[in-house]
């Protein structure tokens, strides 16, 4: 019997994800130093492959998935807010924009190591200056790339996605089933 995947990520919405796939899996949260500045796919994948290789240097022979995601606006990464006023700049600069979120995405097998990217081009409406304060000022913002989510209130400021709606929530499915079959993980 094969060993449940392990999923390389603390985060609670790609584990609200990959609990749709019926895949056992368990979560080994990596500790892994995160790049923050350059190109946002070379940065995605690098950060991904630095989750994964965390978690599988750590359980060898075990399958593992680790997932970066990124929000890119006008040339500048938004990664996760620092704090409060970091939050309402970010949520500000996207209102009425189209932004670009990318998601890496690495699977470590038995089978070898792939990486790759995914990405959906979002448009938020215009949010007014009282709508970005009392956004800003909830907790929602404060973990998230972009410090916004979709799957939240923050989905309120989102007119138009273009591409994977669960790559702007952290983790693109339909690459993750693709990456996962090549690695000899049954889906389905």
């Amino acid at each position: 019997m094969q060993q449940a995947l392990i999923l390389a990520s603390s985060s609670p919405r790609r584990r609200e994800l990959m609990g749709y796939t019926g895949i056992p899996f368990e979560v080994i949260a990596a500790d892994a130093e995160e790049a923050t500045h350059g190109d946002p796919r070379t940065l995605v994948m690098e950060n991904a492959r630095r989750k994964a290789r965390a978690a599988a240097d750590a359980h060898p022979g075990r399958t593992v998935l680790g997932a970066d995601t990124v929000v890119y606006l006008d040339g500048q990464v938004l990664g996760k807010p620092k704090d409060h006023a970091d939050a309402k700049r970010m949520i500000a600069a996207l209102s009425g924009a189209w932004h670009t979120v990318y998601t890496g995405v690495c699977v470590i097998s038995p089978r070898g190591e792939d990486v790759r990217w995914d990405e959906s081009r979002v448009q938020f409406v215009t949010l007014t200056p009282e709508e970005i304060e009392r956004y800003a000022a909830s907790a929602e913002p404060m973990d998230k790339a972009g410090a916004y989510a979709l799957q939240g209130k923050g989905g309120m400021f989102v007119r138009r996605i273009e591409g994977s709606y669960s790559n702007v929530i952290g983790l693109p499915m339909a690459l993750v089933r693709d990456m996962l079959a090549a690695a000899g993980v049954p889906v389905l």
